[in-house]
C-alpha cells in the first residue's frame, strides 16, 4: 500500500492595501495561492500581487538537520496547541507552518499524514527512530492510553528542554578551553614554520655558540620543516582511527565514559550532570504512569555513561526481585548520599516523583554552579599555556640578543 507523501507546505510573498488603504507587503505560509488569499482576506488584507518565494537552489543539496532542540520545540508548540483545546491533526498543521527548519516541517506533516491515516501519535513517530527515541516514544503512547496526551506533552517538553540545556551549559564548558588551546598551537607552528628560521639566519652570523632553549626550539622548528607531512598523517590518522573507534567499538566508548568519570577536572561534571539525567528521566517516566521496573530500563539508555547504564540495570534487576529502589541505589555505591535520602523519602510518602524531580533540579543547579566554576578555574590555566607556547618561542628567539647586549 502506497504511502501518501506530506503535502508541502510553500512560503509566499505578498504586496497588498490593509484596511486603512496603507500598503503592505509580507511573507505566508501555506498549500496553494487561493487558500493564502482566503486567509489575507480574513485579516482584511487586499491582495494585488502575490508569489512564491523563490528559494536557494544549492537548499536541496544542504537540507538542515534536525537537532534535539527542534523535537523539544515541536513538542512544547504541540502541547500548547492541544492545552489551548486545538484538535490534534490542526496542531500539526499549525506548528509546521511555523517551522523554519524545513526537514523538520517535512517530519510533521509526514506524522500528521500518518495520524489522519488512522495511525496513534506514537506509532507514527516510531516512523522516525532517528529523531524520537524509544522513551519519548513511550511517554507519548501512555499519554494516548491514558487520555491525557496533552499533559504528558508538556512533561515530555520540560524534560526534553532541560536535558538538552544541560549538554549545552556542558558543551560550552568545553568548547571554549578546546578552541583556544587549538588556535594556540597553529600559532605555535607558524612561528615554528616561517619566524624562527628567519632568526635562525640572523644568529648564523653571530659566530658565538647560542643558549640551550634557543638551539632546542631551532631543532623542533628543523623537524618540523622537514616532517611537518609525517605529522600531519599521524594527526589525522590518530584522529580517524579515534572517530571509527567510537563509531564502532562498544569497548571503546565504555573505556572512554570510565575514564570522564575520572578525569582531574571534568570528572566531576560529568558526575553531576550524569545524576541529574538519571534522576530527571526516572521522574518524567514515573510521574507519567510508567512501572518503576520498566522506567529503569528508559533510565539506563538516558544516563549517557556506561557505568550508570549497568548499575541501573543491575538495581532494575534487583527492584524486580522486590526490593526498594533507595536500597538497591545505596548497594550500587555510585549515588551521593543527598539522592540515596530524597529517594528513600520519597519511597515512604508515597511521593516518589516529586523528590526524584527534586533530585534533578538539585543537581542541574549544581552543574551549572560547576560549569561557572570550571569557566573561571580554566582561564587562568589557558593563559599559563599560552604564556609557555607563544612566550617560550618568543623568548627563546630573543635569548641571543639579550646575551650579545649583555656582552657588548
Amino acid at each position: 500500500m502506497a504511502t501518501n507523501k506530506p503535502e508541502a507546505i510553500l512560503n509566499f510573498v505578498y504586496e497588498g492595501l490593509d484596511r486603512k488603504g496603507k500598503k503592505i507587503k509580507g511573507e505566508m505560509p501555506g498549500k496553494n495561492v487561493a487558500l493564502v488569499k482566503a486567509q489575507l482576506r480574513k485579516q482584511g488584507i487586499n491582495v494585488n500581487k502575490i508569489h512564491k518565494k523563490t528559494t536557494n537552489p544549492l537548499a536541496n543539496f544542504s537540507k538542515a538537520k534536525i537537532t534535539p532542540m527542534d523535537v523539544a520545540i515541536f513538542t512544547r508548540q504541540l502541547a500548547t496547541m492541544m492545552k489551548a483545546g486545538v484538535p490534534l491533526v490542526q496542531s500539526f498543521e499549525i506548528v509546521a507552518e511555523g517551522l523554519d527548519n524545513l526537514t523538520m516541517r517535512e517530519v510533521v506533516l509526514g506524522i500528521k499524514n500518518e495520524v489522519e491515516g488512522g495511525n496513534t501519535f506514537a506509532g507514527a513517530i516510531r516512523k522516525y527512530p532517528l529523531y524520537f527515541d524509544d522513551l519519548f516514544c513511550s511517554l507519548v503512547e501512555s499519554g494516548e492510553q491514558s487520555g491525557a496526551l496533552e499533559t504528558m506533552l508538556d512533561r515530555v517538553a520540560q524534560y526534553k528542554e532541560k536535558s538538552e540545556l544541560l549538554k549545552q551549559k556542558i558543551n560550552k564548558a568545553m568548547k571554549y578551553p578546546i578552541s583556544v588551546l587549538f588556535v594556540a598551537l597553529i600559532v605555535s607552528v607558524i612561528l615554528l614554520l616561517k619566524v624562527v628560521p628567519v632568526f635562525q639566519d640572523l644568529f648564523a652570523g653571530f659566530g658565538a655558540e647560542l643558549p640551550a632553549f634557543t638551539m632546542m626550539v631551532i631543532n623542533m622548528s628543523k623537524w618540523l620543516q622537514s616532517y611537518w607531512f609525517v605529522l600531519l598523517v599521524v594527526i589525522l590518522g590518530i584522529g580517524g582511527a579515534f572517530s571509527e573507534a567510537k563509531k564502532r567499538s562498544a569497548a571503546f566508548n565504555n573505556m572512554l565514559d570510565r575514564m570522564a568519570l575520572k578525569a582531574p577536572i571534568v570528572g566531576d561534571l560529568v558526575y553531576k550532570s550524569t545524576v541529574a539525567r538519571f534522576a530527571r528521566t526516572l521522574s518524567t517516566t514515573f510521574s507519567a504512569g510508567v512501572p518503576l521496573v520498566d522506567a529503569l530500563v528508559s533510565c539506563a539508555g538516558a544516563t549517557g555513561n556506561v557505568v550508570y547504564r549497568d548499575a541501573v540495570l543491575k538495581i532494575r534487576d534487583e527492584v524486580s526481585t522486590g526490593q526498594q529502589l533507595g536500597f538497591a541505589m545505596r548497594q550500587a555505591g555510585i549515588f551521593p548520599s543527598m539522592a540515596l535520602q530524597m529517594v528513600a523519602i520519597g519511597e515512604e510518602s508515597g511521593a516518589l516523583d516529586a523528590m526524584l524531580d527534586k533530585v534533578a533540579t538539585h543537581f542541574e543547579n549544581e552543574v551549572d554552579n560547576a560549569v561557572d566554576g570550571l569557566t573561571s578555574m580554566m582561564e587562568p590555566l589557558i593563559m599559563a599555556v599560552l604564556g609557555v607556547l607563544i612566550g617560550g618561542l618568543v623568548i627563546a628567539m630573543y635569548l641571543p640578543i639579550f646575551q650579545l647586549g649583555s656582552v657588548v
